[in-house]
């Protein structure tokens, strides 16, 4: 084809001339004629992009519709029960709650209730007006000199760098107005975390963001300084996140800007290293010395660890070591495999990682078999968008729930999967202040806390529609899943859920047993 264009370009430009020599006035549309056929040349002759080298030109319609497909696929083609990871119906009602706009659905559910997967909460005829006051939950009571009352619905982790200066602000400011915390994400904290005064549970990770020595080893001097100012409220340390479970990372040097590296506390002019695991702590053991000295360090606040649930004996052996040693974490957050916002390689986004409900499942099962779940709180982090996300979540086993795509709509995003490129068009997942101007703080602050708010009044709402006044009486039997057609498990039969202490006494039911064997309350099992 690279012939043909070299051939139509010289057919053309003779038919201008001969055109020009009777119709001097043709010559104007070489100005438009010269440019095209330059770019058709530098097409044909590039070494890297063999589409463009044998097809000048035309070449660039491909990628050009590859740059917007998502946007026709969204626009054109989607249903409302289409589009992944989350279809139009569930991003609609993140912005119609952001916006306190008309929020109901007419003419009945679009959904097919007798298809493997779909879930529902059973109601009752006994149904009660849920509570006026939505509950808040205490972590770090009896162990914490600032223990936090927790909202039922919290901002999960996301990083500044991998978003916008605009979007953290109206993040921190949402959470401020709405009374929960924002999760700073494992990049440290940042002015735009702190200035607008929200509540703050900033995420501990590998590279030790905000608390390192320039070698990247643990500073206990950093992270105090750091975890002093009052809406610092809690402190998570990053085992694994969902979107890619034993993974690290590298922030390239060109991305390094002044204001980064001092947050960071790294060096400008060269990549940085997130290791795929810690350094400080290298055993269930040392996992659990390492918050109990962070606890210390940060006057009394509480400490947890998030992880997307792997390996099973490697919980079990934390859950040993807390035996064993009589420390325990303040709270733990269980993400899902399913991702979230981190950009990660496609194998690790689709195959590494427990889902979040079962790896949920198994944590609650394990603290309850270690007699342990009374003392621990335990978060939800995964796929939380609805009011009934929620409810199977906290039915599953957690106490509360975070979400970070739900707030990334509530800021505007519209699901362009950009996110890794520096290109999202609504300034939400980039630096580029061409982009990030479109996002006004003042404006999308206000959404967060709306969705928020409208997104605990819908859980609670269905609370009281099962007849229950509080999130602590719902269980796994209030949730059920169909199985096939004709067939249809509640959570507490789809779940192996344990009774308190039965891990205690050296039998362990069958389906732990396994896993009990290899755990170590000394190592990570292998």
């Amino acid at each position: 084809m690279a012939h043909l264009f070299y051939l139509g370009s010289f057919l053309l430009l003779a038919a201008v001339g001969t055109a020009a020599w009777f119709y001097p006035q043709v010559l104007w549309s070489l100005l438009l004629l010269l440019p095209l056929i330059g770019l058709g040349l530098r097409d044909a002759l590039q070494p890297r992009h063999a589409i463009l080298r044998n097809f000048p030109l035309l070449g660039r319609l491909r990628y050009f519709f590859e740059r917007i497909r998502p946007e026709i696929r969204q626009y054109f083609m989607e249903s409302d029960t289409d589009g992944r990871p989350y279809d139009r119906e569930h991003r609609s009602v993140a912005y119609q709650r952001a916006k306190k706009v008309l929020e109901t659905v007419p003419f009945g559910t679009k959904r097919n209730l007798y298809e493997p997967g779909y879930e529902w909460i059973h109601h009752s005829i006994a149904a009660t007006h849920p509570p006026h006051d939505p509950p808040r939950v205490r972590i770090g009571e009896g162990r914490c000199a600032k223990p936090y009352d927790a909202a039922l619905l919290n901002v999960s982790a996301m990083s500044f760098g991998s978003l916008s200066a605009a979007a953290t602000r109206a993040l921190s400011d949402g959470a401020r107005q709405g009374g929960f915390f924002h999760n700073t994400g494992e990049g440290g904290v940042a002015p735009h975390h702190l200035e607008p005064g929200g509540d703050l549970c900033w995420q501990v990770g590998t590279g030790y963001f905000g608390c390192r020595e320039r070698d990247g080893r643990f500073s206990r001097a950093a992270f105090s300084e750091t975890v002093a100012p009052d809406n610092v409220r809690m402190v998570e340390v990053k085992l694994s996140q969902g979107a890619k479970p034993g993974h690290g990372g590298i922030l390239p040097a060109k991305k390094i800007t002044p204001e980064i590296a001092a947050i960071r506390l790294v060096d400008m002019g060269s990549d940085v290293l997130s290791p795929p695991a810690h350094t400080a702590f290298d055993s269930p053991t040392g996992l659990l010395e390492f918050i109990t000295d962070l606890r210390e360090a940060s006057g009394g606040k509480p400490i947890g660890f998030k992880l997307c649930v792997g390996n099973p004996s490697d919980f079990l052996g934390i859950c040993m070591a807390m035996r064993k040693t009589g420390l325990r974490p303040d709270f733990i957050t269980v993400d899902g495999g399913e991702g979230g916002t981190g950009a990660a390689p496609l194998e690790f986004t689709n195959r590494v990682g427990s889902p979040l409900t079962e790896g949920l499942a198994f944590v609650h099962s394990a603290l309850t078999g270690f007699g342990l779940r009374d003392e621990i709180k335990l978060i939800a982090s995964g796929k939380i968008l609805s009011g009934f996300n929620m409810a199977a979540r906290i039915a599953a086993g957690a106490d509360l729930c975070n979400s970070a795509r739900g707030f990334m709509f509530a800021l505007g995003c519209i699901q362009a999967l950009k996110c890794n490129s520096n290109e999202c068009p609504v300034g939400v997942a980039t630096q580029d202040p061409k982009l990030t101007r479109g996002l006004v703080v003042g404006d999308k602050a206000v959404r967060v806390a709306n969705y928020q708010q409208e997104t605990v009044e819908a859980f609670l709402e269905l609370l009281g529609a099962a007849g229950l006044d509080h999130p602590d009486r719902l269980g796994p039997h209030h949730i059920h899943r169909r199985i096939s057609r004709t067939e249809v498990q509640t959570y507490a039969e789809i779940f192996d859920y344990l009774e308190p202490g039965s891990l205690l006494d050296g039998t362990p039911p069958a389906a732990f047993a396994p896993w009990m064997a290899r755990a170590s309350a000394e190592r990570f099992t292998v």
